[in-house]
């Protein structure tokens, strides 16, 4: 795969020391260790190794990622490696796409409390989308979830919300059955944004009650809880926006939408067009508009993109990524497999099960062979040179 000419690492690499400095003090651990690491990623500061060709035997270097969650680098190989091992997941049923936002009077909070708030949108979104699913008056079946947290707009904005891959049916609750939605229709939006409502804020005022939440700057009298209580009235009469899109066409778009969304980051290189004298020009996609009038660019200065590129940073050990229902991880397995002998579907076979971890390494850029490792070197070490004629490339790591 072709480099993107600009990436976030370059902005790091030529304005990254100038920020922290202006800003030490008021940066997290968290944010500085994921600059360092976008910084070092794939340059010789974490070891590397050198390729040869099996056939033509040309030799190239290729450096370590740094596998952090937030570095564009390295999502897509991460993002390959999470999806080949759920293929075997899919059933052969349609499946929806189901997405909870936050409003913007919350999300103004949660960036000073994202373990706690974000964890709220997680629960009380897929308690909302079991619990209706349950009713008989709905679909009357348990279902599956697949949850994966953004908390960006397109341009990098603080904009948390939820989507949500779920199977177009479920097991009845007697589990004698497999219960599909009507075509095109999985559950009542409107049904589900009340209820998403009242649960978060239900949850969210538990956990202001358990001295759970931080509040600072304009909002810092919210810790008293009157004061909470005023500032949460409004949002129970407020609409809150829970979008389900179509459903997909098949377990391919399954799987190719899922890789577009599951390891996503803030911002990803090729939407980068130019650092230069006026700043960091990129992409944005303005959903207010249609067609082609949706897509234009936008340009920040260096400080303001490096900002809310690190809006974005997860708190360490934060799971972006969880499964409910019958996808929960204790009995995901058994719960798979007894909706495919309700759909009298086959069970996967061993051979598409195969769990050895596939090689992504590029081929031969000169004949198309197999590369393999024929020497390694650790963090800071330098690989010998190559011989004569051939030559060393940026390629993708190990």
């Amino acid at each position: 795969m072709r480099r993107p000419s600009l990436e976030v690492a370059d902005i790091f690499h030529r304005h990254g020391a100038a920020w922290r400095a202006a800003h030490a003090g008021h940066v997290s651990l968290g944010q500085l260790k994921v600059m360092s690491a976008i910084e070092s990623c794939r340059t010789a500061a974490l070891g590397g190794h050198v390729e040869a060709c099996e056939d033509c035997g040309h030799r190239r270097i290729a450096f370590n990622s740094c596998r952090d969650r937030h570095c564009p680098r390295c999502q897509g190989a991460a993002a390959r490696e999470w999806l080949a091992a759920r293929k075997a997941d899919l059933l052969p049923v349609g499946y929806f796409h189901v997405v909870f936002t936050l409003p913007a009077e919350i999300a103004a909070i949660a960036y000073h409390n994202k373990a706690v708030i974000y964890d709220l949108l997680f629960r009380a979104a897929s308690q909302a989308m079991l619990t209706i699913a349950a009713d008989p008056k709905h679909l009357g079946a348990r279902i599956g979830i697949t949850a994966v947290l953004h908390t960006w707009g397109s341009a990098m904005t603080h904009h948390p919300h939820v989507h949500m891959i779920v199977p177009g049916g479920g097991i009845a609750l007697d589990g004698e059955r497999w219960v599909s939605c009507r075509p095109g229709f999985f559950l009542p939006v409107r049904v589900l944004s009340k209820l998403f409502r009242r649960l978060f804020l239900d949850k969210l005022t538990e956990a202001h009650a358990a001295g759970r939440l931080m509040f600072f700057g304009d909002h810092a009298g919210l810790s008293e809880c009157r004061a909470f209580t005023q500032f949460l009235a409004p949002l129970r009469r407020k609409n809150w926006f829970v979008y389900a899109k179509p459903p997909f066409a098949g377990p391919e778009a399954v799987l190719a939408y899922l890789s577009r969304y599951t390891h996503r980051v803030a911002i990803s290189n090729n939407r980068l067009i130019a650092l230069d004298e006026a700043g960091v020009t990129f992409r944005v996609k303005d959903y207010r508009r249609n067609g082609q009038e949706r897509y234009r660019t936008m340009t920040l200065e260096p400080d303001e993109f490096i900002r809310r590129f690190l809006l974005h940073v997860l708190p360490k050990g934060f799971h972006r990524i969880r499964h409910y229902g019958l996808l929960a991880s204790a009995h995901a397995k058994a719960n798979i497999a007894r909706a495919r002998d309700l759909l009298a579907a086959p069970q996967p076979t061993a051979e598409g099960d195969d769990s050895a971890p596939t090689d992504w390494r590029p081929p031969c850029p000169c004949c198309g062979g197999r590369m393999i490792i024929i020497e390694t070197f650790e963090r800071g070490g330098n690989a010998r040179a190559p011989p004569s004629g051939s030559r060393a490339s940026g390629a993708r790591a190990s």
